[in-house]
């Protein structure tokens, strides 16, 4: 049985909605999970559940906080929630850890506890955004900030390792992020980049615009930290605004409402596939381990799709994939 470590400490809604997560995942999924974080707390909360899988806890006395120095609370909280689940996975204890708490303090603790691959420069986080088709997978989207092209050539590998492995795309397709179609288009970056994704053992279609990143014809898309990280939070914010003016016309009087009545079920189907709780969370690719991140406001169902994700990964023995392309 695949074993997950999980943070139950970290996020907006900690440890309540964690729990929760945890609980259905452990109904739902075949896991074994490890809850670390306050064990009085966490011992409170499992008590609300009479339906349950196989549940342990290990107790950590420390959480390191959103607004903390991620370096720096990594190396002082030794005892953090975050650094106890990491060490699960290091000593096979645990084969992956989720967290939905401080991203820095994860890639920190990841690569302090964990390492890299061997071969991959940097490690990368790996987002989603909606399609018109299903899910494409950006990244980096916050990890480095500057890149070189060798760098984006390895982030562009490992997402089609995740995306043909855990997504199960056949020959997923890859492109590079960039304002205009043509390869001589956009910065330094971009321009060096191109060849290197080109030569690369993948499914490379070349540039796309941002535009294209909602249409579904590609399944990867590959970026710097810094540019990736502005597409995600634009995003984010647009469906959000999106969705609150549409709610806020069709509230405007009877007419309108009694027509969102009506509009209901488009309504969720369109909520589902806007819905970062349905992906679950971001994988951090290139650390020697399997280390997921959910959102800070993650609820139960995010985190249940987290365990998801890092269940698949560790199953598919993405690492590995991960580690034999780069030996190519």
């Amino acid at each position: 049985m695949i074993r997950i470590a999980v943070d139950a400490m970290g996020g907006d809604h900690a440890p309540a909605e964690i729990v929760k997560g945890v609980v259905l995942a452990s109904v739902e999924l075949p896991v074994s999970i490890t809850l670390v974080g306050d064990r009085q707390k966490l011992e409170t909360e499992l008590r609300r559940y009479r339906k349950k899988g196989d549940i342990s806890i290990v107790h950590a006395s420390e959480t390191i906080g959103n607004n903390e120095s991620p370096v720096a609370a990594v190396k002082q909280k030794k005892d953090a929630s975050i650094n106890v689940a990491v060490a699960l996975v290091k000593n096979r204890e645990a084969d992956a850890v989720v967290s939905a708490g401080n991203t820095g303090a994860l890639m920190a603790a990841g690569l302090f506890g964990l390492g890299r691959i061997p071969g991959i420069e940097r490690p990368a986080i790996a987002g989603f955004f909606p399609t018109k088709k299903r899910p494409v997978l950006l990244l980096d989207i916050g990890a480095n900030s500057d890149c070189k092209p060798k760098q984006m050539k390895q982030f562009a590998e490992m997402g089609s390792q995740f995306a043909e492995h855990v997504l199960k795309v056949k020959n997923p397709r890859v492109g590079l992020l960039n304002i205009g179609e043509e390869k001589e288009k956009g910065n330094e970056l971009a321009t060096e980049s191109w060849p290197l994704l080109q030569t690369a053992p993948i499914n490379f279609t070349g540039n796309v615009e941002p535009k294209e990143i909602f249409s579904g014809e590609v399944d990867v898309v590959v970026c710097d930290g810094f540019v990736g990280n502005l597409a995600l939070k634009l995003g984010e914010s647009v469906s959000s605004f999106i969705l609150d003016l549409v709610k806020k016309e069709l509230t405007k009087n009877p007419i309108t409402y009694l027509a969102a009545f009506l509009l209901l079920p488009a309504f969720a189907g369109i909520k589902k596939k806007t819905d970062y709780d349905e992906c679950g969370g971001a994988p951090m690719l290139g650390i020697d381990g399997v280390v997921i991140k959910a959102h800070g406001r993650a609820k139960a169902k995010a985190i249940k799709n987290a365990i998801r994700v890092a269940s698949e990964a560790v199953k598919e023995d993405l690492v590995g994939c991960i580690s034999k392309m780069e030996a190519r």
